[in-house]
Formats: C-alpha cells, structure tokens, sequence
C-alpha cells in the first residue's frame, strides 16, 4: 500500500515547566538564526549573556501557571489533532507530531515517518501565516535533516492557509459562541515580528512604503507575513459581518527595542479603554492552539492592563484546539495536497 506521510509541526515548548527545561527551550528557540536573525557572535552573545539569564525565571513562572495535569496546552492539543486526522484520514497516510524546538523532535518523526516506508511527506506547519520566523524555519529544518538521509521521499511543503475558509469559520464559530454582538470592539491580535524582518522578505520594493501597504494583499505582498494577517483578518470580519470601526487588527510579544510590526496589540488596549470601551473581545487567529501567547499573554496580563485602566471584561476567544471541525478541515487540507494516486478508505 503507497503511503503518504504528514508532519503537522508547531513551534514547540519546555518539556516540563522547571527552569532547567525552559531554559532548554528557550536556548533552542532564540539561537535560531531564523528567529532572532543577526550574525551568529551577536546572536549568541544576546542569548546566551542577556536574554537567558534574566528572563528564563519569569518564563518560568509563566509555563508553570499554564501548566495543566496533562502537560503543555500545545503539546497537549498537538496530539490530540495527530490522532484526530489520523482517524480522518485512514490507513493510506501516517500522521506525525513534531515540535521545531523541544520534543518530539522533527528529526525523530521523521524517522518514524520513513520507517513506515512513506512514499512522500506533507508538511503541514501550525501556523496560518507565513514568516521565515516560523514555517520558513520549520522548512528548513526539514531539509536540513532530509540532505542526511540516502533516500529522500517527495515533499510537499504547505507555505501558508491564512485564508483557509474553513479555518476561518471555526475561529468565527468560536468568536460567536462568545456573543461577539455585545462587546464594544473586536482584536485580531497576532504575534509580532520585527520590521526588519519584513524588509528582509520583501522582493518588489514595496514593504512599509506607505502606511497601509499591508493592508491590501496583492502578488508584490504575498509572502508579507504581515499582509496574510491582514487577510486573516478580512476574512473573519466577511465571515462576522464586523462593521469598519469595530476592530483592529494588531500585534503582540515584542521583544526588544527595535521597532515590530505595528500598531502593538497593547497600546491599542490602552486606546480602546480612552476612547470608552469597556468590553473587548480578542481573537489570535496566528494561533491554532491556545498556548503562552494567549492563556497567559491576552488572557491574564493584558486582561489584568484593561481591568486595572477601568475596563470591565477582555475575553479571549478560544483558539482552534482539537475542535472537530478543525480536525476536519485538517485532514481536508492534507487530502487536497497530496498526489492524486487511488488509496483505500
């Protein structure tokens, strides 16, 4: 029987939320050239004499109140998806989990992918929008440990779904489920990323020329992760029917003094509470799992920020998760990518 193997690969996070571990992760995931992207002396000498030493106590304390009985929420709903569209997907393909940094590891489910004589691979990186930060880093990754091997199976690489219709219906489904009709204004609030690093991808001269260049997706912007997010954003406010004025898309976890991408998801809290809000609901739809970023990130401390300026309530609107039609679509996806050859049910 031919088989098709898929590798759905998140960014990862500690194996335990100990010190030791999170240092582990974090040591991992900034000494990423991709990630943190200066030259290598200066990238380790931040990370190793800087930014490691005084913030992996605080990250700490942060995964150890994200912690659940079952271990790392994304960890957690990384496998229960793996399962899910194994199901979907029947005896034709072989489904792995991977973390780009921690465990399990792209090269260990590589290598059980290729034990069970896939004849190509499918990655499906979690993450709908593309940035060299983190699907081009999980690419990489990939073939850096696919050049060791003697037989390379055919690859196919998923770039970005930031418009995946229905992904797009399960983040609105969660978002109504909230009764989004009776908050005073809605947040697409996503990861952030330094503005260089949109220059950097920028091919047509085009990036950060005007104050709105990403706000129109266009062929001299499609690989702008900033731009897909304002597609995701489009598409969720079509798919809510959000009145212009009623929200804002914006980014957060910035880290540095260099300038990220703009507006930042906490000064435009601070706004919504001057201009009179009092409710804010936030999607973070470059999530497909609840993670640090959001349980603790949005719904923690910015809510915490918003309380304490006189708002009454900040919700987040859960993520994609295990939701069954998230799995669902998923495995859709999966069925669309790979090679058209018959397989049984």
């Amino acid at each position: 029987m031919q088989k098709t193997g898929v590798l759905l690969v998140n960014l990862g996070t500690p194996d335990a939320p100990t010190k030791a571990a999170v240092w582990r992760y974090l040591r991992q995931f900034l000494l990423d050239a991709r990630v943190i992207d200066f030259p290598w002396l200066p990238r380790n000498l931040l990370v190793r004499g800087i930014i490691l030493p005084f913030r992996t106590g605080s990250s700490t304390r942060l995964y150890q109140q994200l912690w659940t009985p079952d271990g790392s929420p994304l960890k957690v709903y990384g496998e229960r998806l793996a399962a899910g569209v194994q199901q979907e997907l029947g005896n034709g393909y072989v489904v792995e989990l991977a973390m780009r940094y921690q465990q399990p590891s792209i090269e260990a489910a590589i290598d059980r992918l290729m034990g069970q004589q896939v004849q190509e691979i499918v990655v499906f990186p979690m993450f709908p929008q593309y940035a060299s930060a983190t699907i081009g880093s999980v690419h990489e990754q990939v073939m850096r440990v696919l050049a060791k091997k003697q037989v390379i199976p055919g690859l196919r690489f998923i770039n970005s779904y930031h418009d995946y219709e229905p992904m797009i219906e399960v983040f609105a489904e969660n978002g109504r489920q909230l009764g989004i009709e009776n908050y005073d204004h809605v947040l697409f609030s996503y990861h952030g990323l330094p503005q260089r690093q949109l220059r950097k991808a920028d091919t047509c001269n085009h990036c950060l020329k005007s104050a709105d260049c990403c706000q129109v997706f266009s062929e001299k912007n499609q690989f702008c992760y900033s731009a897909q997010c304002h597609a995701t954003t489009a598409a969720l406010v079509k798919k809510l029917g959000l009145k212009k004025g009623g929200y804002t898309t914006c980014f957060q976890s910035r880290l540095g003094r260099d300038p990220w991408v703009q507006p930042y998801t906490s000064e435009v809290i601070e706004e919504r509470q001057q201009h009179g809000d009092k409710q804010l609901l936030v999607f973070c739809p470059a999530f497909v799992s609840d993670c640090l970023e959001t349980t603790i990130e949005i719904s923690v401390e910015y809510r915490e920020e918003f309380l304490e300026k006189g708002g009454e309530r900040l919700d987040l609107v859960p993520s994609l998760n295990d939701h069954p039609r998230w799995v669902q679509a998923v495995a859709d996806f999966i069925r669309k990518e790979s090679s058209a050859w018959q397989r049984p049910s």
